[in-house]
């Protein structure tokens, strides 16, 4: 039987895959984690569509074995109706510290869990 804690255990597993740099820089890997409705906003204040996101990914920081890699702190997760996970976390890159907000549903078949929603937060140096 399926549970809360396995639903929040795949979506944590979708949100580690996305910060690989061999699924950042795979319009295919990544577009299997990211719902084809998935809008973000960055840190920037941007917003990102689906294939917005797809095109950039590549580009984007944490997409080299060698280079800064996205370090992620305090994951948690919470079922808030069948199918929908919200999870938040801290990530660091480089030195730069963000807030994280996912929002990770389940989709028809194949489709498995995908990432619908993203908001990161920029936290100020020198913020607890």
């Amino acid at each position: 039987m399926h549970t809360a804690q396995d639903d929040v255990a795949e979506a944590i597993q979708g949100e580690l895959r996305l910060m690989d740099p061999r699924v950042r820089v795979s319009r295919e890997l990544a577009g299997r984690l990211l719902d084809p409705e998935f809008v973000e906003v960055g840190a920037s204040g941007r917003r990102w569509t689906y294939e917005q996101m797809l095109a950039a990914l590549p580009e984007m920081s944490g997409n080299t074995e060698d280079g800064p890699r996205y370090e992620p702190s305090r994951m948690i997760g919470a079922v808030l109706a069948p199918g929908l996970v919200h999870l938040t976390y801290e990530t660091t890159i480089a030195g730069r510290r963000a807030r994280r907000s996912s929002l990770w549903r389940r989709g028809d078949g194949e489709a498995g869990w995908r990432m619908y929603y993203h908001q990161a937060t920029p936290v100020p140096a020198g913020t607890e």
